[in-house]
């Protein structure tokens, strides 16, 4: 049995070997794992207010600036000020950006694949139930 103070040290290791991957798996696009998320989150809402990303996926606006910034002069994401509110801006995929989806969503799945090896698909389920009701738990934490 793993002791409960145990968790985080899994949930860690676990987020570094991600993140050599990904690092690995970008160069030759020339994104770094730290970008990834939102473009790949631009996958699935483009437009989105800068603000509102950096909320939902619970960064602050530095981060994120700093993402976009470099996503940007790689040409794959634009920024857009925002017509409803003058002093944010909503992010768009370039063609660029937009053309490299089928290839980022296979790093992604071939990453998940590889880590899910042996797992039977109740245990797969059963595991991304456990994690989003871990992630709603720590939705709640005070920030």
């Amino acid at each position: 049995m793993i002791p409960p103070e145990a968790l985080g040290g899994l949930v860690s290791y676990l987020y570094r070997s991600t993140q050599i991957h990904l690092a690995k798996q970008l160069i030759p696009y020339g994104i770094g794992s730290g970008q990834f998320p939102f473009l790949m989150t631009l996958y699935c809402r483009d437009g989105i207010n800068q603000e509102t990303l950096a909320r939902d996926r619970r960064f602050d606006k530095a981060t994120i600036t700093r993402a976009v910034t470099r996503l940007e002069q790689a040409g794959y994401v634009r920024r857009v000020r925002d017509e409803g509110d003058r002093r944010s801006y909503r992010l768009f995929l370039t063609e660029k950006g937009r053309a490299l989806e089928p290839e980022m969503r296979e790093i992604a799945a071939a990453w998940s694949m590889m880590m899910l090896t042996g797992f039977s698909g109740e245990e797969r389920r059963l595991l991304m139930a456990l994690l989003e009701r871990m992630m709603e738990n720590a939705t709640f934490l005070p920030e």
